[in-house]
């Protein structure tokens, strides 16, 4: 995003905020509350708003001209949020409505900046779902790993990755292999994400999933590959150097991969540290055959 939208994104964010974070809104009065009762009714509000935002996103993919129509520079941001109440005002929940129509009030560098804006939205939205549920760490595994089969199967991957495959035929596939098996936040997360035209590769739209909610947890991610599963202790021992390194907490995503025969491949961000007995041999072949 240019810096009006990252701009107007950050405004966007804070608005959610004070509608639903905030002492006033329903996840602070649900802290308030000790009930579980109140945390439970809270986080369902949460997951619907998600929906909701959403499936604005969805909208606004398919129809090109309202975005356009929600966007135009050369209207008034009044006359952008009323045509966003005539449209949405009987479809969406107070907080949703609210949180539109001041989205579309500033100002975008880009139409399609407004759907990544709203998807954006829409996942903080769900990862809140998942702290008011205590699911949070759970959602985080459950990303991870759903990404390691999505990129240990090619035709899942090709499927889900192809922009010209139907979303119906898409939501209908992930419905199988995620109903009842995850927590609903994520399934709500994978099967909005990856339905979208522009998902692009799927693989990486799950690992961009993992890593907000990482962050959202106040840590970055380390994935590390390994030939051989590691001990506790180890896991231990390698997340205290990371965190030294970094200078921040460090969580670990394992994938264990014999091929790369020992040692250690890690990744943070787009730092890879390669440790691995495979990379040391295929150095030493380029030095001998060069």
């Amino acid at each position: 995003m240019d810096a009006s939208s990252r701009a107007a994104l950050l405004a966007a964010r804070e608005r959610l905020d004070a509608l639903t974070r905030d002492p006033s809104g329903f996840l602070g009065k649900a802290k308030d509350r000790l009930t579980g009762q109140a945390r439970a009714t809270a986080a369902e509000d949460q997951l619907a708003l998600a929906e909701e935002l959403f499936a604005v996103a969805r909208l606004l993919d398919a129809q090109p001209s309202l975005r356009r129509a929600l966007t135009d520079p050369s209207g008034k941001p009044e006359e952008r949020a009323a045509l966003a109440q005539r449209l949405f005002g009987s479809r969406l929940s107070p907080v949703a409505l609210d949180v539109v129509e001041f989205s579309v009030r500033q100002r975008w560098s880009r139409p399609f900046d407004l759907i990544e804006a709203a998807t954006t939205l829409a996942t903080e939205a769900a990862l809140d779902a998942a702290g008011a549920r205590g699911e949070l760490d759970g959602v985080e595994d459950e990303l991870f790993r759903f990404g390691r089969i999505i990129e240990g199967d090619r035709e899942l991957s090709r499927i889900l990755s192809d922009r010209k495959a139907p979303a119906a035929g898409k939501a209908a596939l992930l419905d199988q292999l995620l109903s009842g098996r995850v927590s609903p936040v994520t399934e709500l997360l994978l099967r909005n994400v990856l339905t979208t035209s522009h998902a692009g590769t799927a693989g990486v739209a799950v690992e961009r999933l993992s890593d907000v909610a990482s962050r959202r947890r106040g840590r970055s991610v380390a994935r590390v590959t390994t030939a051989a599963p590691l001990t506790p202790a180890q896991e231990r021992r390698l997340t205290d150097v990371l965190g030294r390194l970094y200078g921040r907490t460090i969580g670990l995503q394992v994938t264990v991969d014999p091929t790369v025969l020992g040692g250690l491949l890690v990744q943070v961000g787009d730092e890879v540290i390669d440790g691995s007995i495979a990379h040391r041999l295929e150095a030493a072949r380029r030095q001998l055959a060069g």
